[in-house]
């Protein structure tokens, strides 16, 4: 019916279908397998059209027959010799297999006329010969076309049986049975009856039983792998089920049940690597050879979490892969941030499509040892939702009494995490969950000082990125005092992460220089430096042909030169910020307006200062009269981030008492804590931070709470050196010492 060149060749008669179902599949590969249920016979008439597809008008050959409908005689007959065979076969055949009984049950009630084509369908027999009963359409043509292949298939069966009684396994039996007489049994797999797996199914089958007993597993994953695998041999390959079973397997025995790598502990090895890895951080050192040591004693990591909190670029993560390289493990860094299904955690149950286990039991298949090093990073980052408490979820992995017995969703039996060393990172413990925080130790890291910025700068920023950018040290040279330039005009955090993206911007200008072949010339104090064979020394004047005009400056004086200004200092997950505070006055209602999208808390500081401030009016003979007739305006610059907290309460008093008094306050000076409405200074947190946040603004004078005067124990000497500290009680000897020769009162308060 069509051309020759057609890539379609179709027989003359054909059947028509309704598809009553359609899946997907993507094992072995992507198809699709349709469940097609027959209607009728049809002849082709004319081929309309090709392509994209043929279209042909066709003509019905046969019509569904009623249950009732009357059968010729010789029909009859036939049909009753062809079901008498019809049950000598299925009695032949294993009655256990539950494919049989169904058969037998579906003979007993199906109407004659269609017993030829379901036999046909069922029967081990030729393309040709199926395409022979397909163009009987007489119905006893139909019978007379299949009743001798039903006839050899029995013959065949009667053969095995005989065979099987001379003492043969029924297994050899079937084996040995030629594959033109097997039955293909509907919906079953197995022996005699069923369609023979491939070759590649069968490889699989073995490889994977191979695997099963080859694996050291303990006795509760063997057995719930030889459950699954006793169900993957009874499902047909097409099946869904086929391959989630398969999955598990793999996952199953990808699984280092009892793969480990043995802890070398070498304190004083440990120390070294320690300090070659990471300048300062020596509380961060400590905490962690004692760690060490306790591991080396008691052969035993259990005890609590290490969390080690600090702002971003302080080397939090790279302190975690320094301790897996000293303990000989391997390191597996899981990031939580913007984590909000707790099945990230603990994984999908199998009964959903598409399941997977949780990134835990991941992150140890990719390492390939159940005693690895786990970094859990940004863990402050988790968010509920829907799916449910990511938080929650760690709360067992990180219980060193529960995590022994750790359930996977998926995997749905134990894995003991009792010997994964478990490290997490956060930016704050503010957004922890308490008992998620309650599982853990955590250690602080602080910022770095500005001579700690230029070592680890000298010592590891700049090798890595003279590397990163095909240069050597005899290329390019940058001075200690370059580097204390960029980090104080180029950069301001309490890490180093910026630091290394200026240097290697540094690094790209030179590059540029050095493949021109060493022609250019750059300008220094207005003579031209020649680039020769030695290294380009970049000094702090090339800074800003090179990195352009500074990003920050020294404006404390500039700023602070009007009364109603002063400097506050703030901790923020980032590290510690100076805080600006301004205020004015001006005729109006009374209002006491606050900008700089402040919090309720800051709010109430405000609140609580002004009327502190007009409590003690009289006593500091501040011109606070006439304050019903009179608007205050408080306002923190840098709006567009939010503030919140107690710590601003002392600037607010003092900012204020500069507005009212008509003083400046010292251009040197910054403060920090918390007031009452009776004028008592309350400690703050943070003050580290805080600290060195001053001391990079340039700023020499710092006034603190005195209840926080231990907070300075952990302060570098190099910065308490620089630093001037004024620990104050009330906010009387805070107004003493913000101004210059003090804002002394009339009287005792």
């Amino acid at each position: 019916f069509l051309s020759p060149s057609s890539p379609f060749q179709l027989h003359t008669l054909g059947t028509a279908a309704s598809v009553s179902q359609m899946t997907a599949w993507s094992h072995p590969r992507p198809h699709f397998s349709l469940l097609l249920v027959g209607l009728c016979r049809f002849r082709i008439n004319e081929i309309k059209r090709e392509t994209p597809f043929p279209i042909a008008a066709v003509s019905q050959l046969d019509y569904l027959h009623s249950k009732d409908e009357p059968v010729p005689t010789e029909v009859r007959k036939l049909a009753d010799e062809f079901r008498a065979s019809a049950d000598e076969l299925v009695d032949l055949l294993d009655l256990k297999n539950p494919s049989t009984v169904k058969l037998k049950r579906l003979l007993d009630s199906l109407p004659d006329h269609n017993l030829p084509d379901l036999f046909t369908s069922i029967l081990r027999s030729s393309f040709q010969e199926k395409l022979e009963v397909l163009d009987s359409v007489d119905l006893s043509e139909r019978f007379k076309a299949v009743q001798p292949l039903l006839l050899r298939q029995i013959a065949t069966m009667k053969l095995l049986q005989k065979a099987t009684n001379s003492a043969l396994d029924p297994t050899l039996a079937t084996k040995r049975m030629p594959a033109s007489f097997r039955i293909v049994r509907p919906g079953g797999r197995g022996n005699a009856g069923t369609t023979p797996t491939s070759t590649d199914e069968s490889d699989e089958i073995s490889e994977l039983e191979q695997r099963i007993s080859s694996a050291d597993l303990p006795e509760h994953a063997l057995r719930a792998a030889q459950k699954e695998m006793k169900r993957l041999r009874s499902l047909p390959p097409q099946f869904p089920e086929y391959a989630v079973s398969r999955n598990y397997l793999d996952t199953l025995l990808d699984l280092p049940w009892s793969k480990s790598t043995e802890d070398r502990i070498d304190l004083g090895q440990a120390r070294e690597d320690l300090d070659a890895d990471h300048y300062g951080l020596g509380k961060v050192k400590k905490r962690v050879l004692e760690f060490l040591a306790i591991k080396q004693l008691k052969n035993s990591l259990k005890g609590p979490i290490l969390c080690f909190v600090g702002a971003p670029g302080v080397g939090k993560t790279s302190v975690g892969r320094s301790i897996a390289k000293t303990l000989g493990r391997k390191f597996y860094r899981m990031s939580l941030g913007g984590g909000c299904d707790q099945s990230d955690i603990r994984g999908h149950r199998r009964t959903y499509i598409g399941s997977m286990p949780g990134r835990i039991i991941q992150g140890l298949k990719t390492v390939g040892t159940n005693n690895p090093v786990f970094l859990l990073d940004e863990v402050d980052k988790l968010h509920k939702s829907l799916q449910g408490d990511p938080a929650a979820a760690l709360l067992e992995v990180l219980d060193p009494e529960q995590n022994s017995t750790f359930t996977d969703h998926y995997l749905n039996i134990p894995f003991d995490l009792s010997r994964v060393l478990f490290i997490a990172t956060a930016n704050t413990s503010s957004t922890i969950p308490p008992p998620l925080l309650d599982r853990m130790e955590v250690i602080e890291v602080p910022g770095y000082t500005q001579e700690e910025k230029v070592q680890i700068a000298l010592r590891h920023l700049l090798p890595k990125q003279l590397e990163q950018h095909g240069l050597t040290s005899d290329h390019l040279k940058l001075p200690p005092e370059t580097i204390a330039r960029i980090a104080g005009s180029y950069t301001r955090e309490a890490g180093v992460r910026n630091l290394e993206r200026v240097v290697g911007s540094v690094c790209r200008a030179i590059a540029v220089k050095v493949a021109e072949g060493q022609g250019g010339r750059l300008e220094d104090e207005g003579q031209a430096v020649e680039k020769s064979a030695s290294p380009i020394v970049v000094t702090e004047d090339m800074l800003e042909e090179l990195l352009g005009p500074r990003r920050y400056e020294h404006e404390l004086s500039e700023r602070l030169t009007r009364p109603g200004v002063a400097v506050g200092l703030a901790w923020t997950a980032m590290g510690g910020e100076i805080l600006f505070v301004e205020a004015s006055r001006m005729p109006g209602t009374g209002e006491l307006t606050l900008t700089g999208q402040l919090g309720d808390v800051m709010k109430e500081s405000a609140r609580i200062a002004l009327n502190w401030l007009r409590s003690c009016a009289s006593l500091y003979r501040l011109s606070c009269d006439h304050l019903d007739s009179t608007d205050i305006h408080i306002h923190f610059p840098a709006g567009a981030v939010g503030k919140d907290g107690p710590s601003a309460g002392v600037t607010i008093v003092t900012v204020l008492a500069s507005l009212f008094s008509g003083r400046c306050v010292r251009s040197d000076t910054a403060m920090t804590g918390e007031v009452t409405l009776r004028g008592m200074v309350l400690p703050v947190g943070g003050i580290k931070e805080k600290v060195l946040a001053a001391h990079r603004a340039g700023i020499r004078h710092i006034i603190m709470p005195k209840r926080n005067e231990k907070d300075l124990v952990e302060l570098p000497e190099e910065v308490k050196s620089e630093l001037q500290f004024s620990l104050v009680s009330t906010l009387e000897e805070v107004l003493m010492n913000a101004f210059e020769g003090g804002l002394k009162a009339t009287s005792k308060l």
